[in-house]
């Protein structure tokens, strides 16, 4: 069960690669009378299954990179680092997008599955049968 968190984790990890925002800088945004949680203010938005399966698939291929790449830079010499982090973005980016979505759907999905309730339990149902 400790695979699970995995692809989570990296999702989180995409999500600040790829530039979307965290829930508690917008949550700080919110005038202090706004106090109530961010679930019930914004509204909940339907993702097609086929989008679902490829942000899940991204999310494995985003996990296994996000390790290959964090080893590859801890040893590292300083001098390669930009590079090897560029060459990460770029990988990144490829295994988003060779799953069917652009980076704004993928983004868009991982910030619909902290605001969503819903979409959590659906990706870890798409994780399960593979991590078999």
């Amino acid at each position: 069960m400790q695979r699970l968190t995995r692809p989570l984790a990296a999702a989180v990890l995409a999500a600040c690669v790829f530039g979307v925002p965290a829930i508690g800088a917008q949550a700080q945004s919110q005038s202090p009378q706004n106090q109530t949680p961010m679930l019930d203010k914004q509204p909940q938005k339907d993702i097609p299954d086929q989008k679902l399966d490829a942000a899940v698939a991204a999310m494995q291929q985003v996990a296994s990179l996000r390790e290959s790449y964090q080893q590859r830079l801890e040893t590292a010499p300083p001098s390669d680092k930009e590079r090897i982090a560029d060459e990460a973005n770029t990988a990144l980016q490829k295994a988003v997008t060779d799953k069917g979505l652009s980076v704004d759907e993928y983004s868009e999905i991982l910030t619909t599955a902290q605001t969503d309730p819903v979409v959590p339990g659906k990706i870890l149902q798409r994780i399960k049968p593979a991590e078999k």
